[in-house]
């Protein structure tokens, strides 16, 4: 059990590989994130988990979870790190504050021209700011800002959510489609019945409860599909590789699939009366303040909003 002593000689370093752990729900994430060694960061969990005398994370091949202890740990320490931050932007002179940090989350792939405007336009105009572009999953976005671990964020909602801040910014469109190996390629129109019955290639392990929030598994839920999963993985463009190959059907955003579709790589599955979408939102919190460098980038995206409402 860790003693008044061990914990104020606590390593600041330690506790931040144990940050990024949790926050990328892997030690192979976290070793990416970091520039480092596996061996590296599974040693530094190990000498804080000596230090506090309790396990933190619980891990095999095929699973990782924090513990319960990890769980409370990693919110105390997640929130200090916060007001780290924070304290940086706030020794900023108030006469100066286009100076700072602004750390974005986002769903990856995002492809909306407005948001690339808003980028252009904010280092036009505060050159000084050093951005942070951080990718994750919907549901860790949303969990990240309700739990004021993070500012503000771009994801996909099934619906605004009565706890956030949500502005709308435009209509992803979803499509299922098929590689050109594949026996329904070319065919005209399908019904559901028939999609059920095909191998599906899914964004994210069936057994991965955490990705549920994703838009494309509520819609792959809702038509029935994946009874049979023949593939998965946790990066969209493995899924659009293996549709290709022709290991199954699978969802893909209709922007990424346009150029493979053009060029006779994949098929899209058309269903009538089944329109399929998610909608982008920037998201903040509405129990804590935005940083200047956040409050900014909220505003802008609010000018142009109301400058290019049909901007897509």
């Amino acid at each position: 059990m860790a003693t008044a002593q061990t914990i104020s000689e606590l390593n600041w370093n330690l506790l931040r590989t144990f940050c990024i752990i949790a926050e990328e729900r892997s030690i192979t994430g976290a070793a990416k994130h970091l520039q480092m060694s596996q061996p590296s960061v599974s040693l530094a969990l190990q000498k804080l988990e000596e230090q506090l005398g309790c396990k933190l994370v619980f891990r095999d091949p095929r699973h990782f979870a924090l513990t319960l202890r990890g769980e409370k740990i990693y919110q105390e320490c997640s929130e200090m790190f916060r007001c780290v931050d924070r304290i940086g932007v706030l020794s900023q002179d108030k006469s100066d504050d286009e100076f700072g940090e602004l750390k974005l989350s986002m769903v990856t792939r995002v492809q909306f021209p407005l948001v690339d405007e808003a980028l252009r336009l904010y280092h036009q105009r505060y050159p000084s700011v050093t951005w942070h572009i951080d990718i994750r999953t919907s549901l860790d976005i949303v969990r990240q800002i309700s739990m004021q671990k993070a500012g503000i964020g771009i994801c996909l909602l099934i619906r605004e959510m009565p706890t956030l801040r949500c502005r709308h910014l435009y209509r992803e469109d979803f499509g299922v489609f098929c590689g050109a190996e594949h026996p329904l390629f070319g065919v005209q129109e399908v019904n559901v019945h028939r999609l059920q019955q095909e191998p599906f290639i899914a964004l994210d392990s069936p057994n991965d409860a955490a990705s549920g929030f994703e838009p494309m598994i509520f819609l792959r839920e809702g038509l029935g599909l994946g009874r049979r999963v023949s593939g998965w993985s946790h990066e969209l463009d493995e899924v659009r590789r293996m549709l290709i190959s022709g290991l199954g059907i699978g969802l893909l955003p209709v922007l990424i699939a346009d150029d493979d579709v053009a060029q006779g790589r994949l098929w899209p599955l058309r269903l009538l009366d089944q329109p399929l979408g998610a909608d982008v939102y920037l998201v903040s919190s509405n129990l804590s303040s935005l940083t200047p460098p956040e409050q900014k980038f909220v505003d802008l995206i609010d000018e142009l909003l109301g400058l290019y409402p049909n901007m897509t």
